[in-house]
């Protein structure tokens, strides 16, 4: 009995390890200059797992991260100007990012996480954004397009 016992506690032990061990880091770099022009997150859609980190990381200074969409129940997150900000995505569903520094000149960003669940209210909350947008207003709606 005491070995079956045993047996069930390894196994479990073994499976709560191997499960951790998918959760990846990913990097997303606020830059001035980047693949999708002038002030631009790169990657600026990034798909990963439930429970994958990403890593906003300051490439040129005069940026932060702020998320202005997460699904229901996520948290939400502003980081500190010139300051790097990591983040577990631990709820599926689309999220919205942006430098509200430089939103109007259209830095923002999309993050889908598994399951995009909230799609339909990251489509209505990006066509408010892009009205308040000076430059590069197209960007959410051909981030968001990207989301399967």
């Amino acid at each position: 009995m005491h070995i079956h016992v045993f047996k069930i506690v390894v196994g479990l032990v073994f499976l709560t390890a191997f499960s951790a061990g998918f959760a990846a880091e990913h990097q997303i770099n606020m830059v001035d200059n980047g693949p999708d022009g002038i002030m631009v997150f790169d990657p600026s859609f990034l798909k990963i797992n439930k429970g994958d980190t990403v890593k906003f990381v300051i490439k040129d200074m005069g940026h932060n991260i702020v998320s202005h969409v997460v699904p229901d129940g996520a948290q939400t997150w502003k980081g500190t100007v010139n300051k790097d900000l990591v983040v577990t995505l631990d709820h599926e569903g689309v999220y919205i990012v942006e430098c509200d520094l430089h939103t109007p000149l259209g830095m923002v960003g999309v993050i889908q996480v598994g399951s995009p669940v909230n799609l339909v209210a990251a489509k209505s909350a990006a066509t408010k954004m892009a009205q308040g947008m000076a430059m590069h207003a197209e960007r959410l709606e051909q981030y968001l397009a990207k989301v399967k």
